[in-house]
């Protein structure tokens, strides 16, 4: 108990430490994040005396407060949900922010398990078979794949699949004319439009995870345990089901929530490629037009969201390996 009661109060601390570095980081950059929107503002019109008071109403920070004024002003808008006004969307940064997120959610996490279930099955029978042809030739595609950036993919498949032989969409997530509803054509477009980003960013990551269960699972198969197993005259299937494939996966675990966190940022680039509308695709927007209030939006949500995989991580991880939370996990 004690193990969960500390991993979930790191939570809002961690939270805070995030938007906190969110906070200084954007202050950071050449000019800060008011030179260019009282610019903007002032070559839309707006008389020099009223530019102070549009920037307030646009980011919830006043800009001639002190810079301990603006961070508390900002803290307090986070967590009221409060990000403020997108600049160039001229809407709030939430809005945008629930519009985009669940479209990168779900290139996100249909990739990752994709990549997690075929990398799984090939570096187990990688595993069994060691040494044969098998083995050798899909090891040499596990490393081409893991040498080859996901971006790369993307770009081959939109060139020659949507450009050339037009057999997919060039971007959107959905056709355009298609209501959003639970109708087989509205589903039928979503998959349609996402299955180039989703493929290109499964095919990346394929060869790192056939390889990380092809090593857990030769150490596996060498441990006392599986060969007491076999004298005992277990099936083979229960050797691998009970013994192997659980106890090789079960350092992959972590890993898996920990890369759903590390792809969201990954989308950027494979957003903007595709054009679809995703955290990344904005992201990439709000860097372009000096956006600062939704910039630091995808930027802290994108950050957040990794600290929660972490969270369930650590929480779930205890269920699967009860030495977590007894504090013995060294002890085999």
């Amino acid at each position: 108990m004690n193990y969960y009661l500390k991993r979930t109060a790191q939570i809002p601390l961690t939270i805070l430490a995030v938007a906190t570095l969110t906070f200084g980081l954007i202050r950071l950059l050449p000019g800060g994040p008011f030179t260019q929107l009282r610019l903007e503002l002032l070559q839309q019109g707006v008389p020099a005396e009223q530019v102070d008071a549009r920037i307030e109403a646009l980011q919830n920070i006043r800009p001639d407060a002190p810079l301990w004024q603006q961070y508390l002003d900002y803290m307090v808008g986070v967590a009221q949900l409060d990000l403020g006004q997108s600049i160039s969307l001229n809407e709030p940064v939430i809005d945008v922010l629930a519009r985009s997120l669940p479209w990168t959610v779900f290139l996100v996490v249909t990739s990752t398990i994709l990549m997690f279930v075929i990398g799984v099955v090939i570096g187990a029978l990688q595993a069994y078979w060691e040494g044969s042809r098998f083995d050798r030739i899909t090891s040499g595609g596990s490393i081409f794949l893991l040498s080859v950036p996901y971006y790369i993919f993307a770009v081959i498949f939109l060139f020659f699949l949507a450009f050339q032989l037009q057999l997919f969409p060039t971007g959107n997530a959905v056709a355009r004319g298609v209501d959003a509803s639970l109708s087989l054509a509205y589903f039928s477009s979503v998959l349609h439009h996402a299955t180039l980003p989703i493929l290109a960013f499964t095919i990346s990551g394929i060869g790192s995870t056939a390889l990380n269960m092809r090593g857990n699972g030769i150490q596996v198969l060498g441990e006392e345990y599986v060969e007491v197993a076999r004298l005992r005259g277990l099936s083979n299937n229960r050797i691998a089901t009970r013994y192997v494939a659980r106890n090789a996966i079960l350092p992959m675990y972590t890993g898996l929530l920990l890369l759903i966190g590390f792809r969201l940022g990954g989308t950027v680039v494979l957003e903007e490629i595709f054009s679809y509308p995703g955290l990344g695709y904005y992201m990439i927007q709000a860097v372009n037009a000096n956006d600062y209030p939704l910039m630091m939006g995808c930027f802290l949500v994108i950050t957040v969201t990794l600290v929660v995989g972490v969270y369930i991580a650590d929480l779930t991880y205890g269920l699967i390996d009860p030495r977590i939370s007894a504090g013995d996990s060294d002890e085999y």
